[in-house]
């Protein structure tokens, strides 16, 4: 059987290793630019983009030389966003986009994801294509004098769209925000982008290195943000990953407000302008149980789905909703793009600021989020925790014990090897001791 390289979020691994090696991404191009050719009849145009890591222009040009190989053109963007690759691939008429970036992962970390035109990642069929050629970690080396320049042109006109669409009409004149880039792709756009709009922008870690992407700073690790928004007397913080894919935001007293709160304050938003489809909103089953009971009270119903964007993406478009998101702060707007934009999302949410004349403190409420944790262990295998008997007996009497007081969901990392152990219930103690005892068992099954 083909070893699975591609998770729910493209292919991850550390830079260097297999998958992440160079003869490894130069026969994905190669396999990329040959599937496109067979399937659109056409020799493929493909650009590409990276986030900060000291790998990212290895990696590009290694996929870029296997493209070409095959008879494609590669054009680069340079350091841009995830969702900025997106939306120049189907502007510009790409046949496909790439980007180098492993999101929030650390810098050693690095990963590649294909997008269609659309917007939509690569479909399954052919990463397992993909898959099967890559088996057996290939040999074969791009040209040692191959080099890809990235065009300025390409930066621009996403920053345009940002401005001129989806901020059209958006002053922000009198707001002061603190922007947190974790010194990734946001870096030289997101400031440039809120101070356009007249916002009074206070920058931090957007200095990237090379090996500072995400280093205790971005959506992962608000803290000093959080500080920072208190101490600057701002009305907003808002931390973006290292790829800009997502986006934490703080409010005017320091309190993080996660995707839930965001799903809450634009569901909300919306269902009062009659444009909330269905009236319902997509989530994932990491979503607070507090953001589903608030929701109701709105007459807004919430859906769930497996973790993951993709999956969030699947249901907007069966259902043609709205908006969808993570709790990670990761949201899609499907009616303006398929890709989550941390960016767009800022931009939605300042929108609601100062339309309503209200602080983000004064959006949440009404959404009271339940004692919750997230336990990360790392494990040597992921065998299913139904076929292990120590770990199902432990989840079974400890889902008897919450059975209407709450919930545990128990699941494996998409790109990681990391057990994922997620309790909520009325009690912030007695959900912290359940989650320790259950990753203790799963730890020492499984570490």
């Amino acid at each position: 059987m083909t070893e699975r390289l591609f998770g729910t979020d493209g292919m991850r691994g550390v830079a260097g290793e297999f998958p992440l090696n160079e003869p490894t991404v130069y026969q994905l191009g190669k396999s990329l630019s040959r599937i496109l050719r067979r399937e659109n009849g056409h020799s493929p145009r493909i650009i590409i983009g990276r986030d900060t890591r000291e790998s990212g222009p290895w990696l590009e040009r290694a996929v870029a030389a296997g493209v070409i190989a095959e008879g494609g053109t590669a054009e680069s963007a340079g350091v841009t966003t995830t969702p900025g690759v997106a939306f120049l691939a189907k502007r510009f008429g790409f046949d496909s986009g790439i980007v180098i970036s492993a999101s929030h992962n650390p810098f050693a970390d690095n990963g590649i994801k294909v997008f269609a035109p659309s917007g939509r990642k690569l479909e399954d069929r052919f990463e397992r294509e993909i898959e099967a050629e890559l088996a057996g970690e290939p040999s074969d080396l791009p040209p040692a004098n191959f080099e890809i320049n990235p065009s300025a042109e390409y930066n621009g006109s996403y920053l345009q769209y940002l401005k001129g669409e989806i901020a059209k009409g958006l002053n922000l004149s009198g707001t002061r925000l603190v922007i947190d880039c974790a010194n990734g792709a946001s870096s030289h756009i997101a400031p440039e982008l809120l101070a356009s709009l007249g916002a009074e922008v206070i920058t931090v870690c957007a200095d990237p290195n090379g090996q500072n992407i995400n280093a205790d700073c971005g959506a992962l690790y608000t803290e000093a943000l959080q500080k920072k928004v208190v101490e600057a007397r701002a009305q907003l913080g808002v931390a973006f990953d290292g790829d800009a894919d997502r986006a934490m935001f703080v409010d005017d007293q320091g309190q993080l407000r996660d995707g839930d709160y965001i799903l809450y304050i634009l569901g909300k938003e919306f269902k009062s302008r009659s444009e909330l489809s269905g009236s319902r909103i997509v989530a994932t089953v990491m979503s607070n149980i507090g953001l589903e009971l608030a929701l109701k009270e709105l007459g807004i119903e919430l859906d769930r789905t497996s973790v993951g964007d993709k999956y969030v993406l699947e249901e907007l478009l069966r259902t043609e909703g709205t908006i969808g998101g993570e709790q990670s702060g990761h949201i899609i707007f499907p009616r303006i793009s398929l890709a989550g934009d941390g960016m767009i999302t800022a931009l939605q949410v300042l929108r609601v600021i100062t339309e309503r004349k209200k602080s983000l403190r004064d959006l949440s409420e009404g959404m009271h989020k339940y004692p919750q944790i997230l336990i990360n262990v790392k494990v040597s295998r992921k065998a299913p925790f139904e076929s292990i008997p120590q770990i199902r007996h432990a989840a079974e009497q400890l889902e008897a014990k919450l059975l209407g007081r709450g919930r545990l969901l128990l699941r494996y990392s998409g790109t990681e090897n990391l057990a994922r152990v997620m309790i909520e219930g009325e009690n912030q103690e007695e959900v912290n001791e359940q989650a320790e005892g259950l990753a203790d068992v799963i730890r020492n099954v499984l570490g």
